[in-house]
């Protein structure tokens, strides 16, 4: 069953520091991932790959084309529907890993994981999983290392089960042993059913999660 479909996507950003100066990121950019499938974005740098991330998670709005997610068994566009529709695909259907922790300051780990007091026994264990042990449970994340924080962004979007999960450079900051912890996540996670897209850099994290990939070329400025 296709859970995602992206077609025709272009974005051009306009740099107002830079007299006006528009940038072409995306052209006729798309794909299509199914349930059990993870699509892997390649490219060298300034090919768009965190652009197109972002537009299918709706951050940011496309000039052109569509972006079909499956959501309460319907494909919805999001590149036309109302803001409140794209915020409950966000909280039911699509989730969401970005290479950095963004939390309230003094909120504890297990509050950021959690989310809600009857999430807190899952948060725990999620965060057990990924090397966080609960003497940290109660600290705030701005406390921790780059490494601990990426884990506690890994759990926020591992503690469910997403039908589409997107992941910016999931790994990145990870040693060997808890980057090996979230292949087995990703993977629990395919055999669940979800559709994943990311961008690895690791070659290993690729070979190891991806059974396509997508590459992506730099437009040419004119």
């Amino acid at each position: 069953m296709m859970m995602l479909a992206a077609s025709g996507l272009e974005k051009t950003f306009s740099l107002h520091l830079q007299g006006g100066t528009r940038l072409d990121v995306l052209r006729g950019a798309g794909l299509g991932v199914r349930a059990g499938e993870c699509v892997a974005l390649s490219g060298p740098s300034g090919a768009g790959k965190s652009t197109l991330l972002r537009a299918l998670y709706g951050n940011y709005l496309v000039d052109r084309g569509e972006i079909l997610v499956r959501h309460a068994g319907e494909l919805v566009d999001l590149v036309t529907a109302p803001a409140e529709t794209v915020m409950e695909i966000r909280r039911e259907t699509l989730g969401y890993v970005s290479q950095f922790l963004r939390a309230i300051p003094r909120v504890s780990a297990l509050d950021v994981v959690a989310g809600v007091p009857e999430c807190r026994d899952a948060a725990a264990k999620i965060l057990r999983r990924l090397g966080i042990g609960e003497k940290l449970h109660a600290l705030p994340p701005a406390t921790f290392s780059g490494g601990e924080q990426q884990r506690v962004n890994l759990a926020r979007a591992f503690i469910r089960d997403w039908p589409v999960l997107l992941l910016d450079e999931p790994t990145a900051s990870l040693d060997a042993e808890n980057r090996d912890i979230v292949i087995r996540l990703m993977q629990e996670a395919k055999a669940k059913g979800a559709a994943l897209v990311g961008i690895f850099h690791d070659a290993f994290v690729r070979d190891a999660i991806a059974d396509r990939t997508l590459t992506l070329e730099p437009v040419r400025q004119n």
